[in-house]
């Protein structure tokens, strides 16, 4: 299958081993930012083949495990009303909220319904106008231009009757929030491949120069992956850092510009809440003023909702590269992927997730 398994050539995969061995000479920590970069090198057990001097610190880029409790709860609330059809990508739906979750409305025979674009949601506005129809828009710049296409479509149909609501996040400053704190450990990122693919990779060369980081735009196949932490190894041994992309059968400098022109006609950057990392400056999207009427936050006045996360939950920490699952107390006893209790354990593409599918509960590399 072309664009598949070429990328999983365990020959290649060997090759790259053992360039990656012969290249080594210090100890390295090296972060992958997406989740599907986690649940790949987890699944193909990647790590295995690397020197015990290079780590991967395992990144903040999982939509459904950064999606905040608080966001969780007001979808919550929405879609416990008559009056509202409630509609949501799969995955989004089992995510615990503080006292339920969505999964649990539709059971009570609210009406939640799973759709595959947010374009769908417009149909189902159209054929029920005595609805409100809310979309739960949430995720990084990946899919932020389907949920800007459907606001403007909304607009221009003139439906009053649909709106969205938004909680997405942005990749490159919650990179520069891990860069800035001071416990950080990170030497070289993976950047995220289905990111850039959409908005370009130039906007990361501003990081890499000022905080002297090599960055290296990877893909998501074994060999994409051991490809870009051979770039990686390459510069720190090297002491050299800039931008590099791995990924170029998908991602091209400037991104996508269509995509682009769409989310910044609809979106203005603003600060997001991150679940597990706290508010981060101008790191998501909301609704600019000529779209503000389709704001469900505004609409259904959420403002009073607030929401904690479990105290004993790590997930923080283990987002920033600080920690690793096996050492949160709450791993695989109190915390499963039957029974969450926070960020990184409620996405199969969360860290703590893919250590407990692949079976490394006591990994300690």
């Amino acid at each position: 299958m072309k664009y598949l398994d070429e990328y999983r050539d365990s020959t290649l995969a060997e090759q790259l081993s053992q360039r990656i061995h012969k290249a080594t000479k210090h100890n390295w920590t090296i972060m992958e930012v997406c989740g599907g970069q986690t649940h790949s090198i987890l699944q193909y057990g990647l790590e295995d083949l690397l020197p015990e001097t290079i780590e991967l610190l395992h990144g903040p880029g999982c939509p459904v495990c950064v999606t905040p409790l608080e966001l969780i709860d007001k979808a919550v609330a929405i879609a416990s009303r008559q009056d509202v059809i409630f509609c949501s990508f799969g995955d989004m739906l089992r995510v615990p909220g503080s006292q339920n979750d969505l999964l649990g409305v539709k059971a009570q025979g609210f009406d939640v319904r799973i759709v595959y674009s947010p374009l769908d949601c417009l149909a189902i506005a159209k054929n029920n106008p005595d609805k409100q129809v809310v979309f739960f828009a949430v995720g990084f710049e990946t899919t932020a231009p389907a949920n800007a296409m459907s606001v403007r479509q909304a607009k221009t149909l003139g439906l009053g009757n649909f709106s969205i609501l938004t909680s997405h996040v942005t990749v490159p400053p919650v990179i520069t929030s891990i860069l800035q704190s001071v416990d950080n450990r990170v030497q070289a990122f993976l950047g995220p491949g289905h990111v850039c693919s959409v908005m370009g990779w130039k906007q990361y060369e501003a990081i890499s120069n000022h905080y002297k980081i090599p960055i290296v735009i990877t893909g998501f196949e074994p060999t994409d992956l051991l490809e870009g932490i051979l770039r990686c190894v390459l510069q720190l041994e090297a002491g050299e850092y800039k931008v590099e992309n791995q990924y170029a059968r998908a991602v091209e400098k400037e991104g996508n510009k269509v995509a682009r022109t769409v989310v910044e006609e609809v979106f203005d950057v603003s600060d997001r809440m991150w679940r597990g990392l706290g508010s981060i400056p101008k790191s998501g999207y909301k609704l600019s003023y000529d779209y503000a009427d389709f704001d469900a936050e505004r609409i259904f006045q959420l403002e009073t909702i607030s929401a904690e996360e479990p105290a004993i939950c790590i997930s923080g920490q283990i987002l920033r590269g600080l920690k690793k699952p096996h050492e949160c107390p709450a791993f695989a006893n109190m915390c499963t992927p039957e029974t969450p209790l926070g960020a990184t354990m409620v996405s199969s593409e969360g860290t703590c997730a893919a250590y407990y599918k692949y079976g490394r509960i006591g990994q300690t590399k």
